[in-house]
């Protein structure tokens, strides 16, 4: 009686969070759809820092030696670059001073075109901040475009962290009613695109940080959004009660953006310095 007990009292607990975290998926994703239409058109070129700051902005501009990498932010299917707006200034205020947030083609129908599209504006953003590699952050199917580039197309050499919000890296059986759509078929468990990327990768010097939770109702299963490849370099953190469209968004999800990209400079740094 006690083990039933207690049983029942975890399912309610557990059904309880996810009331929880669909209210406030319904309330984000409302404000979101306000948002929308100003991430329609793509972002301008990113501009030098003098003109990219704006009058609550950091005033500090670092020198080319000591500022960050630029970070590219990639959205989900579906979705636009508005949905990074928060993250965006987020990372601004705290002293990032070259981030734009890329749109790529609503009528894309292959991920392994995306990433190659990535690529080639990845090396115009390199080739206008003088910087050599990148940060990237993707939400979902975002993670999984810049993922196949680092990993399958020589990426590594200009990516230096990736980190990936909700993205199903071993494939995700969620809307089962989209399935004609190719992309959605490329993002399915044991299609050839996951086989491709569950190929080894021996010597990709991208690391990568995987951000999943328990509450996410677009990875199924679950542990999708978790990136176990045993040639990648790869951390997993574990966000419990937070829903996919939520994780761009979450307070608690930037500052923890913030400080692996941090960390992942101090790391290069000592690996520099050794």
């Amino acid at each position: 009686m006690d083990v039933l007990s207690f049983g029942a009292g975890d399912r309610l607990l557990r059904h309880a969070a996810y009331l929880r975290a669909a209210a406030v998926e319904i309330a984000i994703l409302t404000g979101h759809l306000f948002l929308y239409p100003t991430g329609i058109l793509q972002e301008r070129e990113l501009l030098q820092a003098e003109e990219e700051l704006g009058p609550d902005e950091p005033t500090h501009i670092p020198t080319a030696g000591a500022a960050h990498p630029p970070v590219l932010l990639m959205h989900g299917f579906a979705d636009n670059r508005s949905v990074f707006a928060l993250l965006r200034r987020f990372l601004r205020r705290n002293g990032w001073t070259h981030v734009q947030a890329l749109n790529y083609s609503p009528l894309t129908c292959d991920i392994r075109a995306a990433a190659a599209l990535l690529g080639r504006h990845i090396e115009h953003v390199c080739e206008r901040t003088g910087h050599t590699q990148v940060d990237i952050v993707g939400h979902s199917l975002g993670g999984l475009i810049a993922r196949y580039y680092v990993q399958c197309l020589g990426g590594d050499a200009h990516v230096r962290t990736l980190v990936t919000l909700g993205t199903p890296h071993t494939g995700t059986r969620a809307a089962p009613l989209l399935n004609p759509h190719p992309i959605v078929r490329q993002m399915r468990p044991n299609s050839e695109l996951m086989d491709e990327l569950a190929k080894p990768a021996p010597g990709c010097s991208t690391r990568f940080v995987a951000f999943w939770s328990d509450l996410d109702e677009m990875m199924n299963p679950i542990e999708s959004a978790r990136l176990d490849h045993p040639d990648l370099i790869a951390r997993n953190v574990h966000i419990a009660g937070i829903g996919h469209v939520t994780m761009p968004v979450h307070a608690a999800i930037a500052e923890g953006i913030r400080e692996a990209l941090v960390g992942e400079e101090l790391a290069s740094g000592a690996a520099d310095a050794a």
